[in-house]
């Protein structure tokens, strides 16, 4: 019964993999790639990026001189680095996401080819075989959508706080 309890995502998503076809596969690899860069994200703002911020804010209050030429030009790589750092794998997320409904839409359309296929070796349209096929079809957009929308709000998180984290270390590091 526990172990029934354990697997059943795994059941699940065998489930989907078996009824939509291989092209549910490299949508479900496209979420587990997205969630991953999701959670290393989480993880690089809420650890290592206080951390480093720290560390090059000490640096620059460390330095004498703040005003000159040179100063400014060091301050603007500081804040250009931490902003690296932030908007590191953002460029591969923002690419994930309308990835994973396009894969759906292709195996749709595969899977209605395939409908199509049967229909024309047969030489009638029978309603039982169609629905089947249609259902098989759907599986890959709705799979695609449900991994799309689940990683729209965490891409437009993580832009939006690097962006407003380089704000502000632009204000931390004073002239």
């Amino acid at each position: 019964m526990l172990l029934d309890v354990l697997f059943a995502p795994t059941n699940a998503v065998a489930a989907l993999v078996r009824e939509g076809g291989p092209f549910v596969f490299a949508i479900f690899a496209c979420g587990v790639l997205l969630w991953t860069l999701v959670i290393e994200r989480y993880w690089y703002f809420s650890r290592s990026f206080p951390v480093q911020s720290r560390e090059m804010l000490g640096v620059w209050k460390a330095r004498l001189d703040h005003k000159s030429w040179c100063a400014r030009q060091i301050r603007q790589m500081m804040v250009s680095q931490l902003n690296a750092g932030m908007s590191t794998n953002l460029q591969l997320m923002r690419v994930l996401v309308p990835l994973s409904p396009l894969l759906g839409l292709i195996g749709t359309v595969s899977g209605m080819l395939e409908v199509f296929d049967s229909m024309a070796l047969r030489g009638s349209a029978d309603a039982r075989t169609m629905a089947s096929g249609v259902s098989h079809a759907m599986i890959c957009t709705m799979t695609g959508l449900a991994v799309s929308i689940t990683g729209l709000y965490p891409v437009y998180y993580f832009q939006y706080r690097t962006r407003r984290e380089t704000e502000l270390l632009a204000d931390h590091f004073e002239l």
